[in-house]
């Protein structure tokens, strides 16, 4: 994964929204593309996925086995054959197989937190998933078309412009004071007092001058009869009160009718608001005397229950008490153990120094060239001392033979003779 992908510590809200929402977005619209709510929610009775499924931490068992069970699909379609986990199954084991799968395929799993997989929602489920759309669609040979432009014609542009037009005539026509539109039928009592309009008024009125003189072909009684029936359609109620505020005629005869309503509503409802009245007060009161009885029925359980509360207390202080000393005894435990490891390597060391058999094989191979070395030295010693004993033995004949020479013979060195030692 990028770290263009996965963002930084100092990135903003919009790149986090980019990297989960944005990302679920394209995702489901790949997903549309691959047809995925016929070929995988169908067969596998799941629902189409939601804007926010894997973005969003909503039920992590639920989301995990989406994730797996949409992964394995999307695996099929690249041409892997990846059994999807089940609903219960480990969800260790499983996201160790689909690591192994994703590392198979080319995926870089060292920047794939397995914990975050096993989430089943967030960045790096996104990420798997939407490179895996990617794939599957590479491998459906799909390919994006160039968009098509429509030209509007001028007719089309003509009609929009009209009914922009009409838009705004209506919203100005709402828009008016609602004084103005009745000023006409200002001398109507019962429309000012009810705040309608009477539209009828203002039928056959025209705003052209017409050709020729319009002669009716209806009956006259049909035609009142249809005005009778379509008149309370076509009354308009005026916005904002502008009635009431300019005619205090109409606000006195409105409080009058609504008086007359109240008095009437409350005559109708007293009787009824008295009975309900009756019944709460019997029903709290039978839930009084209940809760007396059930009071007196549970004193000694709730005496069992206060004590057992009181134990509870004692017991979780206890604990509180003995956590210290467990987190003590277990770093102990530790230093200890990790002493026991060293002695434990360096007696393997020694063990395994103990029974090498090669020294004792050098130092054997030592003493047989030692050995070899001083029958040589004591050749050559021998040989040394019968040399020195013939130069003694030469040199002493050679002493004898000049003292046992004659003085003065004929070797006409004078009259005493020299000896050389």
């Amino acid at each position: 994964m990028t770290d263009e992908r996965r963002g930084g510590g100092d990135a903003g809200p919009g790149v986090s929204y980019q990297q989960t929402h944005g990302v679920m977005n394209d995702l489901l619209d790949k997903l549309k593309l691959l047809d995925y709510e016929r070929h995988f929610s169908e067969p596998n009775n799941i629902a189409p996925f939601t804007r926010h499924h894997f973005s969003l931490p909503t039920n992590a068992s639920e989301q995990f086995y989406h994730f797996s069970s949409l992964l394995a699909w999307l695996l099929g379609l690249v041409g892997r054959r990846f059994e999807a986990p089940q609903e219960f199954d480990d969800p260790n084991a499983s996201v160790a197989q689909i690591v192994a799968e994703l590392k198979a395929i080319g995926f870089d799993v060292d920047a794939l937190p397995r914990h975050r997989l096993k989430q089943g929602y967030g960045e790096h489920v996104l990420y798997v998933l939407d490179s895996m759309t990617d794939k599957a669609l590479l491998a459906r040979k799909f390919a994006w078309k160039k968009p098509v432009i429509v030209e509007e014609s001028d007719d089309d542009h003509a009609d929009a412009i009209d009914d922009d037009r009409a838009e705004l005539t209506a919203s100005r026509l709402d828009d008016d004071d609602a004084g103005v539109a009745i000023a006409t039928n200002e001398d109507d009592d019962d429309e000012v007092a009810t705040g309608f309009i009477d539209l009828d008024a203002g039928v056959g009125i025209r705003t052209g001058q017409p050709d020729d003189v319009l002669v009716s072909t209806r009956d006259a009684v049909e035609w009142r009869l249809e005005v009778e029936r379509v008149l309370p359609l076509l009354k308009v109620r005026v916005r904002g009160g502008a009635l009431e505020d300019k005619d205090w005629r109409s606000r006195v005869e409105r409080m009058g009718v609504h008086r007359a309503d109240i008095e009437r509503a409350m005559s109708e409802t007293r009787g009824q608001l008295d009975r309900l009245h009756a019944e709460i007060t019997r029903a709290l009161d039978k839930i009084a005397s209940r809760e007396k009885y059930i009071n007196q029925q549970l004193e000694r359980q709730i005496e069992e229950y206060r004590v057992a509360q009181d134990k509870l207390a004692d017991a979780q202080q206890r604990y509180k008490g003995s956590s210290g000393s467990v987190t003590e005894l277990s770093k102990i435990l530790s230093d200890v153990t990790e002493e026991l490891e060293m002695v434990k390597a360096k007696m393997d060391e020694r063990g395994t120094s103990m029974t090498d058999s090669g020294p004792l094989v050098r130092i054997k191979q030592s003493l047989q060239r030692l050995k070899a070395e001083n029958v040589q030295m004591d050749l050559r010693m021998g040989v040394l001392e019968h040399g020195l004993n013939a130069a003694k033995m030469r040199s002493r004949d050679e002493m004898q033979r000049d003292m046992n020479a004659p003085v003065g013979g004929g070797s006409g060195r004078g009259r005493y003779a020299t000896f050389d030692f």
